[in-house]
Formats: C-alpha cells, structure tokens, sequence
C-alpha cells in the first residue's frame, strides 16, 4: 500500500470529523488550512451554546434541508443526531437536550470540544498545516500550494466552507478552481441572514438589540414561530433566518408578524373589551395581553392602531413589516449554493476529478439554524471519509 497521506484541504467541522475518521482507520492524514489556525467558525459557533444538534424526529428534522432533503438522507441516516451525540460524548463534550430540543454540549461552548478532538487528532498521527492555501492543481494532477509545496495523495477531500463570514476563512474563493475544472458549482446566496428594515428613529433607537419573544412571522401560507432581535439596521434571529431561502431573493416585500400566536383575533378582542376606559391604549395592551414596549411600538411603526377592538386585534394578529433587503454573504451564518449534487456521485466524489471529494458546506444545500448546520457538515465529512475508506 502507499505510504502517500490522504491531503484535507478545510480545517473545519467537515474536514477534521473526516480526518478522525481516516485517521482513526490507520491512514495517514494532512489537513491544510489557509487560516492562522484551525475551526474558526466552529469557535464562533461556540459563543451562543454550540448548537450541535436537534433531538426532534428524523422526518422533521429531515425536512428542515427543503430541496437537499433527497440527496442528504443517506448521508444524515448514516451518521444521526445521535450519533454525533455520541462521538461529542467520547470527546469529554458530554450533550443534553434544552427546552427548545436543541442539542449542546454541557460546557456550552466549542472550545473544550476542539482541544480534546485536536488531541485526539495528533495521538492518531494526523497533520495540520495552517496558513497554507491551496492553489488547485498542476498540470499532472500534484496539489499545489502557495508555499510552492506539490502534494500527490491517495485522496483528497475539500471541505473549505460556503462563503458566509469570509473573514473566519471560508470565503467561496475555490469556486473559480473548480470551476475551470469543470465542476458545476452554484452561486453563492446568504442564508439564515438578517433583512434591511426601514425603522422609525424612535424604535431604531430605543430598541434596537431587544429581541421580540413567542411571536409568529408569516409570509403568505408559511409561518414560523420563535423569536426575533430587532436591530439599528432591521431584523434578525431564528425566525426570519428559517424563511432566508424564500424571502432573499423577493425583496422588497412586506411580511406580517403575529404579537400573540397563541390567541386568536375573537380572544384578543375579547381581553380589550374587558379592559378598563380609563387606561391608556398602551397601558391596556400591556395589561390584557403582556405586550413588551418593543411589540407596542411595532404596533405604532405604520401610523396609530386602530382603537376599535376587532380592527385592533386584527393589527396584532398581523403587524406588516417591510423588508428592504437581505444582508450580504459577509454577515450571514451560512451560505446557500456551492458544488452542484450533480457534480458529485454517491460518495461525494466529483465526477469531474477523481480520488476528489467533497464535504461540508462547500456542497449545495442549506437549513436554518437549530442544529441543522453543524449535523450536515458533520455528517457530509464523515460520508466522504467512509467512502475513501472503502475505495482505499
């Protein structure tokens, strides 16, 4: 058997799962990273919780992948939930379930996870290479690198990120690699990123930073329910991340947001009818239904409620919000686009470049945020490194 490594270009989730994986099986593994150091993104991640997961059913949770949902059912079957759970826990990472059914580590961040993983990596003999970008290929097939180091490895596998924040080092850059290679890569796009809202310079100035809770947002037949954080430049948060894919590209638009999902329009009316005549509209709003100042002064952003309670009850149910714009690649949490499903077999090989595979969210797919991104890269990276395996 060759003694030549196996090169991973991507030190990211996807790359250094699959180099556990390879690593673990006896193959010699390099990974190259064109950053100072490895997992960036990763550590972002790891300030709000480190959202690894969802414990929510397959088939729901499935879904959440909308038109990739086909091609990653093997690949997230083959790799589950739990079974990043799992592997999380063999790390000393040891995961419980929160209130929402997200997934996280106990110590709520990523960075106790990545120290034991990467020792985990050198005790297998695994190699990192950092600020080392790759070039794309010579003209007989070696790796070229801007050291001007050549590589000739058994396989490679790329696993270097979508282009959302291009600063953590995924910055879609590979794309025109590839590209001249003849693999069919798809424009990039933002997803799970904030729209442009034109807020009165009251409630950009008194709110911005304050989220909107237990709301529900609708665009036509679609509703989410969750929550909001309405900023200096518009909106962001769970919610209006979960309808990215269908809003990005129609704006301007108007969706609505409903203050009090729970309640119908006739109960709403009800609770203001019963509220006292001496009470200012403001005050009865936040008595009879606990509306926050924020939610009271959404209601007040396309001129003053109605008084008349069924009018006022149907603004709750529906305060328009117009979205101007969505926010670009750079501010976004993830990316939609790359590497076509076309572009690549059942083992994520591309067609056009054999021993060539890749991972992660170089792929074409997207989901919103709960867990759904982590799962995917995670998974994709241990595909891939399966099917090295068993090519190998």
């Amino acid at each position: 058997m060759s003694d030549a490594p196996i090169a991973i270009i991507g030190a990211g989730p996807a790359g250094l799962i699959a180099a556990d994986v390879l690593s673990a099986a006896g193959k010699r593994v390099v990974v190259y990273e064109r950053m100072p150091s490895v997992a960036r993104k990763f550590l972002m991640a790891g300030r709000g919780g480190l959202n690894l997961t969802h414990s929510e059913s397959y088939e729901r949770f499935l879904a959440r992948y909308g038109a990739a949902s086909e091609r990653l059912a093997p690949i997230l079957s083959a790799f589950t939930p739990q079974g990043l759970r799992a592997w999380a826990d063999e790390r000393g990472a040891e995961t419980f379930v929160g209130s929402s059914g997200r997934v996280f580590p106990k110590a709520l961040k990523a960075s106790p996870l990545l120290r034991n993983w990467l020792g985990r990596l050198r005790s297998q003999g695994v190699g990192i290479r950092t600020r080392t970008t790759w070039r794309g290929w010579s003209e007989d097939g070696a790796l070229l690198f801007d050291s001007g180091e050549q590589v000739r490895p058994e396989a490679t596998l790329l696993a270097m990120g979508g282009a959302s924040w291009p600063r953590l080092g995924s910055d879609g850059s590979w794309r025109e690699i590839l590209s001249a290679r003849g693999v069919t890569v798809s424009p990039f796009a933002p997803a799970n990123v904030g729209f442009n809202v034109a807020w009165s310079e009251h409630l950009r100035t008194k709110f911005a930073g304050e989220p909107l809770k237990t709301i529900a947002l609708r665009h036509g037949a679609r509703e989410v329910r969750g929550e909001v954080m309405i900023t200096a430049y518009g909106i962001e948060g769970g919610a209006i991340y979960a309808l990215t894919s269908e809003l990005r590209g129609q704006t301007p638009l108007t969706i609505s947001i409903d203050l009090r999902p729970d309640l119908t329009a006739a109960d709403i009316a009800a609770k203001l009818a019963r509220a006292k005549r001496s009470d200012t509209l403001s005050s009865t709003l936040r008595k009879a239904l606990g509306l926050s100042p924020l939610a009271i002064s959404l209601l007040y952003e396309n001129g003053a409620p109605p008084r008349d309670t069924e009018a006022l009850a149907a603004r709750i149910k529906a305060v328009p919000v117009e979205l101007n714009s969505a926010r670009g690649l750079e501010r976004a949490i993830s990316s939609a686009g790359g590497v076509s499903w076309d572009a690549v077999d059942e083992s994520l090989q591309l067609r056009a470049i054999p021993d060539t595979y890749a991972a992660g969210e170089m792929l074409d797919w997207e989901a919103p945020t709960g867990g759904y991104l982590l799962q995917a890269c995670f998974a994709t990276g241990v595909w891939a490194a399966r099917a090295i395996l068993q090519r190998l």
